[in-house]
């Protein structure tokens, strides 16, 4: 019975070093150089916040593109894009001069936004379909990148914002509009927020609480090198609750 015991509790060891991944098996290969985020992640909700006119009728999309100072000829990203709420308002913002690109990981709302671009003739949006870690934005290429009601969805954001960084233009800037609350209930308190990106190289420019965004609008920008995956310094949740300090 011994030997029988000695031998099942080998196996299991053996099964358990089998296992792809190790320890980090529940997550995209493409992320295990990178820190496990220290946050639970909320699950992927509708594509509509609200309806668009609820939010443009307290000005939202205008509020943000006003405080991210967007302007004619400027070329942006929408990632987390849905049905194009954001991606519409910002192609008429820039105008025929700029490029808007819209990103999701989500087929089926692409399908529909495609549609949508091509319905109301928007000849300077472009589609394309992302991955959970990674934006797969070209190098040098965006003064402002968007994420709107979703951070709070990333589950690897360490490997997100590493491959984010590098899209951006000298002097570019990262966009996030979200709600104070835990990850798990569809936002992101800002400390964290904001020792998450700390931790990858961007600094904090501004941050307000506004009544047009039901949330807040955090903009960032790049402040030294990027950090190898390896040196990244997780965010850790401190008493119990969803603000974040550097491990």
């Amino acid at each position: 019975m011994r030997n029988a015991r000695a031998f099942c509790a080998v196996a299991l060891l053996f099964l358990a070093a089998c296992q792809p991944g190790g320890e980090d098996g529940d997550r995209p290969e493409t992320a295990r150089d990178f820190p496990r985020a220290d946050r639970p992640v909320s699950q992927a909700a509708g594509n509509s916040i609200s309806s668009e006119q609820a939010r443009d009728d307290r000005r939202e999309a205008r509020t943000v593109m006003d405080l991210a100072q967007i302007r004619h000829g400027m070329s942006v990203a929408d990632i987390g894009a849905g049905e194009g709420y954001y991606t519409v308002r910002l192609a008429e913002r820039v105008g025929r001069r700029g490029r808007v690109l819209a990103q999701d990981i989500d087929p089926g709302a692409l399908k529909k936004l495609g549609a949508r671009v091509e319905r109301e003739r928007l000849d300077n949006v472009s589609i394309k379909l992302g991955a959970p870690d990674d934006p797969r934005l070209p190098e040098g290429s965006f003064d402002r990148v968007f994420l709107v009601h979703m951070y709070h969805e990333v589950a690897e954001p360490y490997a997100f914002l590493w491959r984010l960084r590098p899209a951006l233009r000298g002097g570019g800037q990262v966009i996030v509009v979200d709600v104070d609350r835990p990850t798990d209930e569809h936002g992101i308190n800002p400390h964290l927020l904001f020792c998450e990106f700390a931790s990858v190289g961007f600094r904090l420019v501004e941050f307000v609480r506004k009544p047009e965004l039901a949330g807040y609008y955090a903009q960032f920008e790049v402040e030294g090198e990027r950090p190898a995956p390896q040196d990244i310094r997780p965010c850790r949740q401190s008493g119990g609750t969803n603000k974040g300090t550097a491990a």
